[in-house]
């Protein structure tokens, strides 16, 4: 066996993990819709999910046809990969039944400020930007690191906007001066 195969394993658990969140994700909406949510900014959530496949598939290929890195600079990558999924469900916690990968907001209900969210605005999101460069540099994918690393930060730059415009004034009073993604960034 090679490190190919472990490596090819890790990202079939992202992937199956993606499933679960997915039905995780579904469940909550459903919910928050139930509780008078509405949805916001549909349109952008199908390159959402197309760009969030693809980048896997990606990373696949990718280690299909180049070889890996030495190993230290792989383990950092593994580790910051680590790092992103221990966040984003840190921030999921944090969000309760909330949480979705759709924007669904509640009218009426008070902003999330514990957990991560006491430090950023965005928390999830910057697990997301770490996975997208993280997970294929633990192989030396750089080339699915950087598309796709471009392709999330124009997506992240939709998606961010059409959320914080749902989520409304009381959102953005109680996180005034916050950060959105990188501890002691600008708000």
């Amino acid at each position: 066996m090679t490190l190919l195969h472990p490596y090819l394993a890790l990202l079939a658990a992202v992937a199956l993990e993606r499933g679960l969140e997915l039905r995780l994700s579904e469940r909550n909406a459903r919910r928050a819709l139930a509780r008078g949510g509405v949805e916001h900014g549909r349109g952008h959530y199908p390159v959402m999910v197309v760009m969030h496949t693809t980048f896997l598939l990606c990373c696949a290929a990718e280690a299909l046809a180049f070889p890996a890195v030495p190993p230290a600079a792989a383990l950092a990558a593994l580790a910051g990969a680590a790092a992103a999924q221990g966040l984003r469900w840190w921030a999921v916690a944090a969000l309760g039944e909330r949480w979705s990968t759709r924007v669904v907001v509640v009218p009426g209900a008070a902003p999330v400020t514990g957990g991560p969210y006491r430090w950023l605005r965005h928390p999830n999101y910057l697990a997301v930007v770490l996975e997208v460069a993280c997970l294929p540099l633990a192989w030396g994918s750089w080339r699915t690191a950087l598309l796709f690393s471009l392709a999330n930060a124009a997506l992240l730059r939709v998606r961010i906007r059409a959320e914080e415009r749902a989520l409304g004034p009381a959102w953005e009073a109680a996180f005034a001066g916050r950060p959105r993604l990188l501890p002691g960034g600008r708000a």
